[in-house]
């Protein structure tokens, strides 16, 4: 049962990281296509942010990531106890299936459907898409990303930056170090504090 989870958030994980990977491609191709010559002719600069290095070095992130894994801990445990109640169950039904009567037999196979859809449930009622995990992660992560947008488009303005990427998503072919943001965004998010 435990690996079908890992499995099943697994794929919940690479759809999501496609998913979320293409508004940022699209973006940038469009804006390429649409303004070949604006971005050739403008004076600005390109430059890029490492988002795991946000994640870790911004302490907001850090306790966003806690608060977020405390809670996942436990709705790992509340379906690992129903997963341990179905063991349970089958083994009970193997068990006694040749003294308990054909009714018997069916009243205990129907509890034991009605349990693995309750798992099932649970586990997408907490894992799945909308699921309580995206919900929380969302209302963790939110006012964190709205920060460091607001930072992003304050050194965009103040340094004449046209494009900054995010190197973590895979947007970067190429990209010189001292294009590299992430300790100036650092610096920013560290006096908001």
């Amino acid at each position: 049962m435990r690996s079908r989870i890992r499995n099943h958030l697994s794929r919940i994980n690479q759809k999501r990281s496609v998913i979320q990977h293409w508004p940022s491609v699209l973006f940038i191709i469009s804006f390429l296509l649409l303004f070949p010559s604006s971005t050739s002719s403008q004076e600005g600069k390109i430059g890029y942010v490492d988002s795991m290095r946000l994640r870790t070095e911004f302490k907001e992130f850090a306790d966003a990531q806690a608060k977020f894994d405390q809670e996942v801990t436990a709705w790992q445990k509340e379906i690992d106890e129903l997963g341990k109640v179905i063991d349970s169950l089958v083994a009970d039904s193997a068990k006694y299936s040749l003294v308990l009567s054909e009714a018997k037999r069916k009243e205990k196979n129907d509890y034991l459907i009605s349990r693995r859809l309750e798992y099932g449930q649970l586990t997408n009622d907490i894992f799945g898409p909308n699921g309580r995990a995206e919900k929380k992660n969302a209302e963790l992560t939110k006012p964190i990303l709205d920060k460091i947008n607001l930072v992003l488009e304050k050194i965009a303005t103040d340094e004449n930056f046209i494009m900054i990427f995010d190197s973590v998503n895979g947007n970067i072919a190429y990209a010189k170090k001292n294009l590299d943001l992430t300790d100036l965004v650092l610096e920013e998010l560290k006096k908001l504090e």
